[in-house]
């Protein structure tokens, strides 16, 4: 039976080749996203690969919204989902966050808040129907405050504990709920880096990683796989070391 997969940020690198993966298996799909014009080209395309159906909704996550009606209108046109991605993110300008509160608030709406909301209703509504895979998307940048990226890993840090806190509650519901920390992925967001050199990976890792998580079981997923072991060891730097680098 074809899966019913529910996606926020779904116009996102990792999210599109995440999708793809079940357009050819003839998935329907529910996608939210803050562009129209991009939302809808991810539409066409899941369509000419296979998809079943594809329902879009236009949503800015930098703002206040009520995801619990926007899941529930969700929920009842699919009869419930199989599987719920939620990849919405934005990568911030840590300097310009140092001084510009708002910005500050508004990256730290969109990278925390509107996930962990979206993931408390699904995570609902996954425990009242007993089965499903709940995936968000963290960063290896929240396993510690870094000077160059500590306002964005502030914010999946918040993502990744709450990850822990909602797994060990849905753990006797039969809700799987998966951690995700992609390492440096070639995505539109990052284009300002130099993306060259070993460490870097494509989108398609990521979505491969991401299904292999869901069939396996996994509560957290680091990929790809070496950045578990590059964020061991700096997680373990003493601090009297740590704060004399720049990294």
């Amino acid at each position: 039976m074809s899966k019913k997969i529910f996606i926020s940020g779904a116009t996102s690198a990792i999210a599109h080749a995440f999708a793809r993966r079940y357009a050819v298996q003839g998935a329907h799909f529910c996608l939210l996203g803050r562009n129209p014009e991009k939302l809808a080209i991810v539409k066409d395309d899941l369509l000419a690969r296979g998809a079943s159906s594809v329902e879009t909704v236009v949503i800015d996550f930098s703002s206040r919204h009520d995801y619990t009606a926007t899941v529930n209108q969700a929920w009842q046109q699919a009869s419930g989902f199989d599987i719920a991605l939620l990849a919405q993110g934005v990568l911030t300008d840590e300097k310009r966050s140092h001084t510009d509160l708002a910005y500050l608030q508004e990256s730290f709406q969109v990278n925390a808040l509107s996930v962990i909301q979206l993931a408390t209703v699904l995570g609902e509504k996954f425990a009242e129907q007993g089965k499903g895979s709940l995936l968000l998307i963290s960063s290896p940048a929240g396993d510690r405050g870094r000077e160059k990226n500590y306002v964005y890993g502030s914010a999946k840090a918040a993502v990744s504990v709450f990850c822990d806190g909602l797994r060990n509650r849905l753990n006797k519901t039969g809700v799987q709920v998966v951690t995700v920390k992609p390492g440096f992925i070639r995505t539109p967001m990052t284009t300002g880096f130099d993306q060259s050199g070993p460490l870097w990976a494509d989108a398609d890792v990521v979505a491969s990683d991401l299904e292999n998580a869901i069939i396996k079981g996994k509560s957290s997923l680091y990929t790809p796989w070496f950045w578990r072991y590059i964020m061991l060891v700096i997680r373990h730097i003493p601090e009297f070391i740590f704060k004399k680098l720049s990294i």
